[in-house]
Protein backbone atom coordinates (compact mmCIF):
# COMPACT_ATOMS: atom_id res chain seq x y z
CA UNK A 1 0.00 0.00 0.00
CA UNK A 2 3.08 2.33 1.07
CA UNK A 3 4.56 1.46 -2.05
CA UNK A 4 1.72 2.62 -4.18
CA UNK A 5 1.07 5.48 -2.32
CA UNK A 6 4.60 6.74 -3.30
CA UNK A 7 4.01 5.99 -6.89
CA UNK A 8 0.89 8.12 -6.89
CA UNK A 9 2.78 10.76 -5.41
CA UNK A 10 5.60 10.66 -7.81
CA UNK A 11 3.47 10.45 -10.74
CA UNK A 12 0.87 13.34 -9.45
CA UNK A 13 4.52 15.50 -8.81
CA UNK A 14 5.50 14.85 -12.47
CA UNK A 15 2.05 15.63 -14.11
CA UNK A 16 2.49 18.92 -11.80
CA UNK A 17 5.43 20.08 -12.85
CA UNK A 18 4.80 18.69 -16.64
CA UNK A 19 1.49 20.96 -16.45
CA UNK A 20 3.58 23.98 -15.29
CA UNK A 21 6.22 23.61 -17.34
CA UNK A 22 3.50 24.10 -20.08
CA UNK A 23 1.65 26.90 -19.02
CA UNK A 24 5.45 28.68 -18.65
CA UNK A 25 5.93 27.71 -22.29
CA UNK A 26 2.34 29.16 -23.01
CA UNK A 27 2.95 32.63 -21.23
CA UNK A 28 6.49 33.20 -22.21
CA UNK A 29 5.10 32.27 -25.92
CA UNK A 30 2.32 35.14 -25.35
CA UNK A 31 4.93 37.67 -24.21
CA UNK A 32 7.43 36.83 -26.76
CA UNK A 33 4.27 37.17 -29.25
CA UNK A 34 3.58 40.39 -27.47
CA UNK A 35 6.71 41.51 -27.85
CA UNK A 36 7.15 40.80 -31.56
CA UNK A 37 3.60 42.45 -32.09
CA UNK A 38 4.24 45.83 -30.65
CA UNK A 39 7.62 45.26 -32.41
CA UNK A 40 5.52 45.55 -35.80
CA UNK A 41 3.15 47.52 -35.36
CA UNK A 42 5.74 50.21 -33.75
CA UNK A 43 7.87 49.51 -36.95
CA UNK A 44 4.99 49.69 -39.16
CA UNK A 45 3.72 53.56 -37.74
CA UNK A 46 7.31 54.97 -38.03
CA UNK A 47 7.80 53.59 -41.40
CA UNK A 48 4.68 54.95 -42.69
CA UNK A 49 5.80 58.43 -41.44
CA UNK A 50 9.45 57.99 -42.97
CA UNK A 51 7.83 56.68 -46.54
CA UNK A 52 5.53 59.28 -46.20
CA UNK A 53 8.08 62.21 -46.54
CA UNK A 54 9.97 60.12 -49.03
CA UNK A 55 7.03 60.04 -51.22
CA UNK A 56 6.78 64.14 -50.68
CA UNK A 57 10.18 64.37 -51.43
CA UNK A 58 9.97 62.50 -54.25
CA UNK A 59 6.95 64.99 -55.54
CA UNK A 60 9.08 67.62 -55.06
CA UNK A 61 11.70 66.58 -56.66
CA UNK A 62 8.88 65.86 -59.77
CA UNK A 63 7.42 69.74 -59.47
CA UNK A 64 11.08 71.42 -59.32
CA UNK A 65 11.62 69.15 -62.84
CA UNK A 66 8.33 70.65 -63.55
CA UNK A 67 9.39 74.15 -62.89
CA UNK A 68 12.57 74.21 -65.14
CA UNK A 69 10.38 72.88 -68.23
CA UNK A 70 11.48 70.64 -70.69
CA UNK A 71 11.69 66.91 -71.91
CA UNK A 72 11.80 64.19 -69.21
CA UNK A 73 15.00 62.32 -69.95
CA UNK A 74 16.89 59.52 -68.16
CA UNK A 75 19.88 61.89 -67.05
CA UNK A 76 17.40 64.13 -65.09
CA UNK A 77 17.74 64.38 -61.35
CA UNK A 78 14.41 62.61 -60.85
CA UNK A 79 15.83 59.23 -62.62
CA UNK A 80 18.96 58.55 -60.25
CA UNK A 81 17.72 56.12 -57.55
CA UNK A 82 18.64 56.26 -53.86
CA UNK A 83 20.65 53.29 -52.73
CA UNK A 84 20.12 51.71 -49.14
CA UNK A 85 21.50 54.12 -47.23
CA UNK A 86 21.33 54.34 -43.06
CA UNK A 87 19.05 56.74 -41.59
CA UNK A 88 21.24 57.65 -38.42
CA UNK A 89 23.77 58.56 -40.99
CA UNK A 90 21.76 61.38 -41.85
CA UNK A 91 20.89 62.35 -38.55
CA UNK A 92 23.94 62.35 -37.13
CA UNK A 93 25.27 64.40 -39.80
CA UNK A 94 22.72 67.03 -39.17
CA UNK A 95 23.25 67.23 -35.59
CA UNK A 96 27.17 67.05 -36.56
CA UNK A 97 27.95 63.58 -34.57
CA UNK A 98 29.97 60.75 -35.79
CA UNK A 99 28.51 58.88 -38.41
CA UNK A 100 29.36 55.47 -36.38
CA UNK A 101 28.12 55.00 -32.94
CA UNK A 102 29.06 52.31 -30.52
CA UNK A 103 25.43 52.09 -29.17
CA UNK A 104 23.33 51.90 -32.15
CA UNK A 105 21.74 48.77 -31.91
CA UNK A 106 22.21 47.00 -35.33
CA UNK A 107 18.88 45.03 -35.23
CA UNK A 108 17.19 48.61 -35.47
CA UNK A 109 19.33 50.21 -37.86
CA UNK A 110 16.64 51.52 -40.35
CA UNK A 111 18.18 51.99 -44.55
CA UNK A 112 15.98 53.81 -46.86
CA UNK A 113 16.49 53.27 -50.45
CA UNK A 114 13.82 54.40 -53.36
CA UNK A 115 13.35 55.39 -56.88
CA UNK A 116 11.37 57.10 -59.46
CA UNK A 117 10.46 55.68 -62.47
CA UNK A 118 8.47 56.78 -65.74
CA UNK A 119 5.41 55.11 -66.51
CA UNK A 120 5.15 56.39 -69.85
CA UNK A 121 8.28 54.61 -71.03
CA UNK A 122 6.11 51.59 -70.96
CA UNK A 123 2.77 50.39 -73.11
CA UNK A 124 0.31 51.33 -71.70
CA UNK A 125 -3.35 49.03 -71.29
CA UNK A 126 -5.18 51.92 -71.47
CA UNK A 127 -4.21 52.62 -75.24
CA UNK A 128 -5.91 49.29 -76.40
CA UNK A 129 -9.07 51.27 -76.33
CA UNK A 130 -10.17 54.74 -77.49
CA UNK A 131 -13.59 55.45 -75.73
CA UNK A 132 -15.54 51.77 -76.12
CA UNK A 133 -13.64 51.23 -78.98
CA UNK A 134 -10.76 49.25 -79.70
CA UNK A 135 -7.81 51.45 -80.80
CA UNK A 136 -6.09 49.83 -83.94
CA UNK A 137 -3.07 52.02 -83.24
CA UNK A 138 -2.72 50.89 -79.60
CA UNK A 139 -3.45 47.48 -80.79
CA UNK A 140 -0.96 47.39 -83.48
CA UNK A 141 2.19 48.42 -81.03
CA UNK A 142 0.69 45.57 -78.58
CA UNK A 143 0.71 43.03 -81.19
CA UNK A 144 4.68 43.77 -82.46
CA UNK A 145 5.48 43.57 -78.26
CA UNK A 146 3.93 40.36 -78.24
CA UNK A 147 6.29 39.10 -81.67
CA UNK A 148 9.27 40.82 -80.03
CA UNK A 149 8.73 38.42 -77.10
CA UNK A 150 7.27 35.55 -78.64
CA UNK A 151 4.04 35.44 -76.75
CA UNK A 152 0.77 34.16 -78.42
CA UNK A 153 -1.63 36.61 -79.79
CA UNK A 154 -4.68 34.53 -78.79
CA UNK A 155 -3.72 36.28 -75.61
CA UNK A 156 -3.47 39.46 -76.53
CA UNK A 157 -7.21 38.90 -78.32
CA UNK A 158 -8.82 37.37 -75.01
CA UNK A 159 -7.53 40.46 -73.42
CA UNK A 160 -9.00 42.80 -75.35
CA UNK A 161 -12.41 41.12 -75.85
CA UNK A 162 -12.17 41.09 -72.06
CA UNK A 163 -11.17 44.82 -71.51
CA UNK A 164 -13.79 45.84 -74.34
CA UNK A 165 -16.57 43.75 -71.95
CA UNK A 166 -15.21 45.81 -69.29
CA UNK A 167 -15.46 49.13 -70.37
CA UNK A 168 -19.32 48.99 -71.41
CA UNK A 169 -22.04 49.96 -69.55
CA UNK A 170 -25.36 49.84 -68.42
CA UNK A 171 -26.81 47.10 -66.80
CA UNK A 172 -26.01 43.30 -67.00
CA UNK A 173 -28.52 41.19 -68.77
CA UNK A 174 -28.97 37.93 -67.45
CA UNK A 175 -26.92 35.31 -67.17
CA UNK A 176 -24.08 37.98 -68.38
CA UNK A 177 -20.81 37.77 -66.87
CA UNK A 178 -18.78 40.95 -67.38
CA UNK A 179 -15.65 41.45 -66.11
CA UNK A 180 -14.14 44.33 -64.12
CA UNK A 181 -11.77 47.06 -65.45
CA UNK A 182 -8.39 46.22 -64.12
CA UNK A 183 -6.85 48.23 -61.32
CA UNK A 184 -3.42 46.80 -61.53
CA UNK A 185 -1.11 45.40 -64.21
CA UNK A 186 -1.37 41.75 -62.36
CA UNK A 187 -5.14 42.36 -62.72
CA UNK A 188 -4.56 41.31 -66.39
CA UNK A 189 -3.82 37.75 -65.23
CA UNK A 190 -7.56 37.29 -64.88
CA UNK A 191 -8.53 39.32 -68.51
CA UNK A 192 -7.03 36.49 -70.53
CA UNK A 193 -2.98 36.75 -70.19
CA UNK A 194 -1.61 33.19 -68.71
CA UNK A 195 1.05 33.76 -65.90
CA UNK A 196 4.52 33.48 -68.25
CA UNK A 197 3.10 35.80 -70.58
CA UNK A 198 2.13 38.57 -67.94
CA UNK A 199 6.02 37.75 -66.00
CA UNK A 200 7.21 38.24 -69.34
CA UNK A 201 5.14 41.56 -70.26
CA UNK A 202 5.61 43.22 -66.37
CA UNK A 203 8.85 45.29 -67.36
CA UNK A 204 7.59 46.49 -70.54
CA UNK A 205 3.95 47.51 -70.02
CA UNK A 206 1.72 49.89 -67.12
CA UNK A 207 -2.12 50.84 -66.47
CA UNK A 208 -2.96 54.01 -66.24
CA UNK A 209 -6.00 55.76 -66.03
CA UNK A 210 -5.92 57.41 -69.58
CA UNK A 211 -4.79 57.41 -72.71
CA UNK A 212 -0.84 58.48 -72.80
CA UNK A 213 2.14 58.50 -75.72
CA UNK A 214 5.36 56.71 -75.39
CA UNK A 215 7.90 59.13 -74.40
CA UNK A 216 10.96 58.29 -76.73
CA UNK A 217 13.77 59.56 -74.09
CA UNK A 218 13.07 57.02 -71.49
CA UNK A 219 11.90 53.72 -73.23
CA UNK A 220 13.58 50.76 -73.41
CA UNK A 221 14.68 49.15 -76.92
CA UNK A 222 11.85 46.75 -76.71
CA UNK A 223 9.26 49.32 -76.27
CA UNK A 224 11.15 51.37 -79.00
CA UNK A 225 9.88 48.52 -81.49
CA UNK A 226 6.69 48.22 -80.21
CA UNK A 227 5.41 52.24 -80.43
CA UNK A 228 7.02 52.94 -83.46
CA UNK A 229 5.98 51.70 -86.52
CA UNK A 230 8.69 50.34 -88.99
CA UNK A 231 11.04 50.97 -86.83
CA UNK A 232 14.08 48.40 -86.35
CA UNK A 233 16.48 47.25 -84.03
CA UNK A 234 19.54 49.13 -85.28
CA UNK A 235 17.27 52.39 -85.39
CA UNK A 236 16.11 51.75 -81.48
CA UNK A 237 19.66 51.18 -80.50
CA UNK A 238 21.06 54.34 -81.70
CA UNK A 239 18.47 56.26 -80.54
CA UNK A 240 19.08 54.85 -76.71
CA UNK A 241 22.44 55.81 -77.51
CA UNK A 242 22.27 59.20 -78.55
CA UNK A 243 19.53 60.08 -75.82
CA UNK A 244 22.09 58.73 -73.13
CA UNK A 245 24.20 62.12 -73.71
CA UNK A 246 21.49 64.71 -74.53
CA UNK A 247 17.81 63.98 -74.34
CA UNK A 248 15.81 64.66 -77.49
CA UNK A 249 13.82 68.03 -76.86
CA UNK A 250 10.83 67.58 -79.74
CA UNK A 251 9.93 64.56 -81.79
CA UNK A 252 11.71 66.76 -84.53
CA UNK A 253 14.98 65.81 -83.15
CA UNK A 254 14.27 61.76 -83.07
CA UNK A 255 12.86 62.17 -86.25
CA UNK A 256 16.27 63.95 -87.87
CA UNK A 257 18.18 61.22 -86.17
CA UNK A 258 15.81 58.15 -87.70
CA UNK A 259 16.19 59.85 -91.02
CA UNK A 260 13.03 57.72 -92.64
CA UNK A 261 9.92 58.84 -94.03
CA UNK A 262 8.59 55.86 -93.30
CA UNK A 263 8.28 56.01 -89.90
CA UNK A 264 5.74 58.63 -88.42
CA UNK A 265 5.96 59.95 -84.97
CA UNK A 266 2.46 61.09 -84.06
CA UNK A 267 2.06 63.47 -81.05
CA UNK A 268 -1.08 61.33 -79.68
CA UNK A 269 1.54 58.19 -79.75
CA UNK A 270 4.56 59.29 -79.27
CA UNK A 271 6.29 62.75 -76.82
CA UNK A 272 9.43 63.44 -75.20
CA UNK A 273 7.87 64.15 -71.71
CA UNK A 274 5.87 62.38 -69.35
CA UNK A 275 2.94 63.00 -66.74
CA UNK A 276 2.59 59.59 -65.45
CA UNK A 277 5.61 57.93 -62.19
CA UNK A 278 6.22 55.63 -60.16
CA UNK A 279 7.84 56.03 -56.82
CA UNK A 280 9.09 53.18 -54.89
CA UNK A 281 10.05 53.62 -51.15
CA UNK A 282 12.07 51.04 -49.46
CA UNK A 283 12.57 51.06 -45.47
CA UNK A 284 14.29 48.00 -43.96
CA UNK A 285 14.27 48.14 -39.88
CA UNK A 286 15.96 44.96 -38.76
CA UNK A 287 14.04 41.62 -39.79
CA UNK A 288 11.39 44.25 -41.19
CA UNK A 289 11.03 45.25 -44.79
CA UNK A 290 8.44 47.88 -45.90
CA UNK A 291 8.01 48.62 -49.78
CA UNK A 292 5.37 51.12 -50.97
CA UNK A 293 5.30 51.93 -54.89
CA UNK A 294 2.71 55.18 -55.52
CA UNK A 295 1.27 56.25 -59.35
CA UNK A 296 2.15 59.79 -59.32
CA UNK A 297 0.47 62.21 -61.92
CA UNK A 298 1.91 65.52 -62.42
CA UNK A 299 0.35 68.43 -64.55
CA UNK A 300 1.93 71.38 -64.78
CA UNK A 301 3.15 72.07 -60.77
CA UNK A 302 0.48 70.08 -59.79
CA UNK A 303 1.57 66.61 -58.72
CA UNK A 304 -0.90 63.99 -57.02
CA UNK A 305 -0.52 60.72 -55.74
CA UNK A 306 -3.24 58.45 -57.35
CA UNK A 307 -2.86 55.17 -55.89
CA UNK A 308 -0.61 53.82 -53.44
CA UNK A 309 0.45 50.14 -52.50
CA UNK A 310 2.65 48.60 -49.32
CA UNK A 311 3.89 45.56 -49.04
CA UNK A 312 5.34 44.60 -45.25
CA UNK A 313 7.50 41.26 -45.17
CA UNK A 314 8.45 40.03 -41.23
CA UNK A 315 10.64 37.05 -40.75
CA UNK A 316 7.54 35.53 -39.19
CA UNK A 317 4.60 37.27 -41.42
CA UNK A 318 3.96 38.30 -44.34
CA UNK A 319 1.56 40.81 -45.12
CA UNK A 320 0.42 42.80 -48.46
CA UNK A 321 -1.70 45.83 -48.09
CA UNK A 322 -3.07 46.99 -51.83
CA UNK A 323 -4.97 50.10 -53.23
CA UNK A 324 -4.33 52.44 -50.13
CA UNK A 325 -6.01 55.51 -50.50
CA UNK A 326 -3.43 58.30 -51.70
CA UNK A 327 -3.80 60.51 -48.80
CA UNK A 328 -1.25 63.04 -50.18
CA UNK A 329 -2.52 66.22 -51.32
CA UNK A 330 -1.45 67.91 -54.20
CA UNK A 331 1.99 70.00 -53.96
CA UNK A 332 0.96 73.55 -55.01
Amino acid sequence: MKTRQAGAAILTAMLTVALVAVMTSAMLWQAWRGLEVESAQRTRVQSTWILNGALDWARLILREDARQGGADGLSEPWSVPLAPARLSDFLATERGQNLVSDETDPSQEAFLSGAIQDMQARLNVHNLLEGKKLNMAGVAAWMRLFEQLNLPEAELLRLTNSLMAASANGPLSAGENRPLWPQDVSDLRWLGLSAPSLATLSPYITLLPANTPINLNTASPEVLLAGIDGMDLAQARALVRVRASKRFNTLADVAKLIDNPGIKLEPKLHSTSSRYFSVMGQLRVGQTTVQERSLIQRDGLQVLALRRTREIVNLTMQSVLRDQPANAPPLQ
